[in-house]
């Protein structure tokens, strides 16, 4: 019998069982949050970002689905700071999955505080938020500016020694500011976050988020993320997990092809009706499409794209 194609990888020096994983900014700050994205079949979970103390987020409404699939969001990094990054490390290693707290900042020295208190309690991993849309002072704010995003990671990656990944947003200088994560000592990148959107009521004649502006994540943007990470893979050849838009598997696929070595799912946890069997039917389609090919495992095919 022919074996299955093996769905094994790893990024930035973290081993995975397979390439799709939360993005951050599902669920809650508690071990039950944890065991939940666990039970979905993620091969590693990120946190949603935290600060350094408690952060309160905007007034709702908050989140609000499109008609053209895809979901506009404002929380303003609401989180109740790096106390709970304990029990969230505790219940993962119970779990025996790695965990990768997703860390955020108005500062470096912040950013560092974080990080050092991931690396304490015993993350696996920490993904930098240089890109988030909507939190003044925070994200993209410092993402879009390359010597900005050089800072911050040299300095978190100066006082942590486990992995350290930027989280890099649209703008106009994604391909340097990956540049300057890499230079800096990042050891992975995840392109991109939610891009800078509104929506407005026609009705009342104002804008429905409190905040304005918020981040547009789920399908409408899937075709850029493939697009950044394709030119950053081609640049660069580092370690990438792709992010934006993923809900079947092709999306999957399409960003490995691209150059991704894993890739995050998010807005498409909140609309699938079959949660617990999502990853596990992605899987599957994963493994008849490299046999299909005739390949024996998906590192086979990161990056394919950029040779044929």
């Amino acid at each position: 019998m022919d074996q299955e194609p093996s769905l094994r990888t790893s990024v930035a020096g973290i081993e995975l069982l397979h390439p799709i994983m939360n993005a951050s900014g599902f669920l809650g700050y508690s071990k039950e949050h944890i065991r939940r994205l666990a039970s979905y079949g993620f091969s590693a979970i990120v946190t949603k970002t935290i600060t350094p103390y408690p952060k309160k987020g905007y007034d709702p409404p908050i989140i609000i689905a499109l008609s053209n699939g895809g979901l506009l969001n404002a929380v303003g990094l609401e989180n109740p700071g790096k106390e709970c990054i304990n029990e969230m490390v505790e219940e993962a290693k119970k779990l025996g999955i790695p965990i990768i707290i997703s860390v955020g900042g108005a500062t470096e020295e912040e950013f560092a505080e974080v990080a050092e208190e991931a690396e304490l309690r015993g993350a696996t991993a920490i993904e930098l938020n240089l890109s988030c849309p909507h939190a003044k002072g925070y994200g993209i704010e410092i993402g879009m500016d390359p010597q900005k995003v050089f800072s911050v990671v040299k300095n978190v990656a100066s006082v942590t020694k486990i992995p350290v990944i930027a989280k890099l947003g649209l703008s106009d200088k994604v391909l340097e500011s990956a540049g300057k994560a890499l230079e800096a000592g990042a050891s992975g990148l995840t392109l991109i976050n939610t891009i800078k959107a509104m929506a407005i009521d026609i009705y009342s004649l104002k804008p429905i988020l409190t905040n304005v502006f918020g981040g547009l994540s789920g399908p409408p943007i899937h075709p850029i993320a493939v697009r950044v990470v394709y030119e950053v893979y081609r640049e660069y050849k580092a370690d990438i997990i792709g992010c934006g838009g993923v809900t079947k598997w092709e999306d999957v696929a399409e960003f490995v092809v691209a150059g991704a070595r894993a890739v995050e799912v998010g807005t498409a946890i909140i609309f699938s009706t079959t949660q617990h069997k999502f990853v596990e039917e992605m899987l599957d389609s994963l493994r008849n499409w490299l046999k299909m090919l005739g390949f024996k495992g998906i590192e086979e095919v990161v990056g394919i794209a950029q040779k044929i």
